[in-house]
């Protein structure tokens, strides 16, 4: 069964960063092969504690890890050539991470020296999360392109620190441990591993005394005022993408923001693609003597030219006057469909002169 990767680490689900950082380094300083020679649960040990550690340290993998749990990792066999392999530890799978988030835990085998060589390559610069939020229009805003003025709640460099997470602003030192690598290198026998600083968690540098605003982060969470135009033809679920508008990340790389158009209902028009369909009712004398009759359209009115003996239930087209095409010219019709008013409340005489009508056609 695959193990828990809160669990190996020793912290709660519900953890912070620091938290995770803490119980990592204590761990990974506890079991490092250099201070466990020829220990071989020392040295497994290790390896589930880094595998841990590059997921729940990651805002993006550990929310995919805390949704779809070990499943979202777990790829096939062994990676790389000459003997590389994919696992970290027993039941956590990284097989195919990379094809997922790039090569933060691509781990691949060199023939090296007559032995083998194992390590990490360096994490490229994360970009921020992702940010998805909704906003409602009316039918008639798609006619053509309006503008909206938006305040999206987002992570940004923390203005006290000037996003160094350091008090005061101040740059964070070089870690001693690792130079500024962010790595330690260890020997075990014919190998070589590259690991995490378990001190700088892999950053190589260190916040000797944390920002009291940002609590060491460099984020923290403002309003973000953007100005959206949103193109004419929108349709109900489009989806736009707004680049480096999302979250900002700790290394000062914004994700993107998408926006999905959600089309009120209107009370007169019915949508269908481009096209906007309007009913009306007509009196049985216009159906068949025809009539020219004023119908709204989503810009004001048109008059529509209904020829004699029409039948209940055709619909004529207005061209033109629908929806705008969607990133071409053009735009869609109204489709005017003719129903039947039923008279109401007839009068003697009306009724007088219906039964007559009624008697000539059985004649």
């Amino acid at each position: 069964m695959p193990k828990d990767l809160y669990e190996i680490l020793g912290v709660k689900k519900t953890a912070s960063l620091d938290e995770i950082k803490q119980a990592y380094r204590s761990l990974a300083i506890k079991f490092h092969p250099d201070k466990n020679p020829g220990d071989k649960s020392a040295e497994e040990k290790f390896k589930e504690i880094n595998a841990a550690y590059e997921v729940l340290a990651d805002a993006k993998k550990r929310d995919l890890y805390d949704r779809m749990g070990p499943a979202a990792f777990t790829g096939g066999g062994a990676a790389g050539q000459g003997g590389g392999y994919a696992r970290y530890a027993d039941g956590v799978d990284f097989g195919d991470i990379s094809d997922l988030f790039g090569d933060v835990f691509d781990i691949f085998g060199a023939q090296a020296a007559g032995g083998r060589s194992f390590r990490y390559k360096r994490q490229r610069a994360e970009r921020g999360v992702d940010i998805r939020i909704g906003i409602e229009l009316a039918l008639r805003d798609a006619l053509s392109a309006v503008e909206k003025h938006l305040e999206v709640p987002r992570m940004e460099p923390c203005a006290a620190c000037r996003g160094t997470g350091a008090k005061g602003g101040a740059a964070p030192r070089t870690c001693r441990d690792c130079g500024g690598r962010g790595q330690v290198v260890s020997s075990r026998g014919f190998f070589t591993y590259a690991s995490p600083c378990p001190e700088c968690g892999g950053k190589g540098t260190v916040i000797d005394e944390p920002c009291t605003s940002c609590r060491g982060t460099g984020l923290e969470r403002r309003l973000h005022k953007i100005t959206v135009k949103v193109p004419a033809g929108v349709a109900d679920g489009t989806v736009l993408k707004i680049a480096g508008s999302g979250e900002v990340s700790s290394a000062g790389y914004p994700g993107d923001l998408y926006i999905s158009i959600r089309l009120r209902k209107d009370p007169q028009f019915d949508r269908q693609g481009d096209d906007v369909i309007f009913e009306t009712h007509l009196h049985y004398h216009q159906f068949v003597f025809g009539a020219d009759i004023e119908v709204p359209t989503l810009e004001g009115t048109a008059t529509v030219k209904v020829p004699p003996s029409t039948t209940p239930g055709t619909i004529l087209k207005l061209k033109d006057h629908g929806i705008p095409h969607l990133g071409r010219r053009g735009r869609g019709d109204q489709l005017v469909k003719l129903k039947l008013k039923m008279p109401q409340n007839m009068s003697e005489r009306q009724k007088l002169y219906l039964r007559q009508y009624a008697q000539s056609l059985a004649e």
